[in-house]
């Protein structure tokens, strides 16, 4: 970028020419002295949509007007409004409406994958992630190992960085599943480092995680909303993800899951529950479990759906912009910002993400210089 694309005037004309500018005006910032804030934390919380009041205080409505008959009244009752964002979830991820359920909250999430797709024996009882994963990811299979029988210090496989930045690159990736294919039950990868902010190809660590025969997931919590993702045409077997960080969908909301079709009427293992159930006949309460077909069937409870009130906010949203489009608009700021500090502030701050936009997302990891 020249001297000139770094002025405020450039960044003004850019605003003004941007085709998503009114979306800004869709979301509550924090004030400060009467003005919004500048925000720059969507990755850890992301802003309210002006839409979820609305949403939220509908089902308030529901509730208070109808009680139980909400349950089963209208196009929004409750017994199914679950899939009120299913077919925008699906084109958020990249995935079939079928794969996609809107539930729990991401650590149950995974606890439930795993107890269908970690499936260890002695001489495969392995689990593959990145060092430094995020302690959701790093307690989960720990956990998860020992339930088994097995021992973390030896079947807990961590992927080192291999760069001065803290990165990984796709070659110690692949060295690794090569080393240890004969022994991994699960490869666990992230859809975006959080520390880093390295985004990762993750259909090529799909296909070389089963070339190795071992199944593979990902937690797509700092990557959905964020990057362009084609679950689907990857093949991962499982990805999970939370909805409060770029979805927008408020503290704690409802989390996402993803299950490949081809596992859409498997027997798997599996916690089984009610919501699970097949939907024309789980009011029959019989004892025998017969899983709904796809993702659903990994339901345990009902849908909490005053949590899912915001998210159905936020993906109308999505809906309207596209991510095609967000996803410009994302590559344009980050890089902005990062020309920003190269030329203003060399001196203080070291930018740790990947300089290549298709191994990032709208994150810049920052170290201070001589720190």
């Amino acid at each position: 970028m020249t001297d000139a694309t770094l002025t405020r005037l450039h960044a003004t004309a850019l605003d003004a020419a941007d085709p998503l500018r009114a979306l800004r005006a869709e979301f509550l910032f924090p004030q400060h002295n009467g003005r919004d804030q500048a925000y720059f934390v969507g990755n850890s919380l992301g802003l309210q949509p002006r839409g979820a009041r609305a949403m939220v205080q509908q089902v308030l409505d529901q509730w208070a007007q109808l009680a139980v008959e909400g349950h089963f009244t209208g196009p929004e009752q409750w017994l199914t409004y679950h899939e009120l964002v299913r077919e925008p979830l699906a084109q958020l991820v990249g995935a079939l409406p079928a794969e996609v359920v809107a539930m729990n909250t991401l650590s149950v999430n995974l606890h439930l994958m795993m107890v269908s797709f970690y499936r260890p024996t002695r001489e495969r009882p392995a689990i593959l992630v990145e060092a430094g994963a995020f302690p959701t990811d790093r307690h989960a299979v720990e956990s998860q190992i020992r339930f088994h029988g097995f021992d973390p210090a030896t079947d807990l496989i961590e992927v080192q960085p291999d760069a001065e930045d803290g990165t990984v690159s796709m070659a110690a990736i692949e060295r690794a599943i090569e080393t240890h294919g004969p022994r991994l039950a699960l490869v666990l990868w992230p859809g975006i480092q959080y520390r880093t902010g390295q985004a990762f190809d993750l259909g090529r660590i799909t296909r070389l995680a089963r070339a190795q025969g071992a199944n593979v997931g990902f937690d797509l919590a700092h990557a959905v909303g964020n990057l362009l993702l084609s679950l689907h045409d990857d093949g991962a077997d499982f990805a999970v993800w939370c909805h409060y960080k770029y979805v927008n969908a408020g503290p704690g909301a409802v989390a996402g899951c993803f299950v490949h079709e081809r596992h859409a009427r498997a027997d798997l293992p599996r916690f089984a529950g009610w919501w699970g159930h097949d939907r024309e006949s789980r009011f029959r309460m019989a004892p025998e479990f017969v899983p709904t077909p796809g993702a659903e069937g990994w339901q345990l409870s009902n849908p909490p759906v005053l949590a899912l009130a915001p998210l159905r906010a936020s993906l109308a949203l999505f809906e309207r912009a596209g991510m095609p489009a967000l996803r410009q608009k994302s590559e344009q700021l980050t890089a902005l910002l990062e020309a920003l500090i190269h030329a203003r502030v060399p001196q203080v701050l070291q930018v740790l993400t990947p300089a290549d936009p298709a191994q990032r997302g709208c994150q810049l990891s920052l170290r201070g210089i001589g720190r």
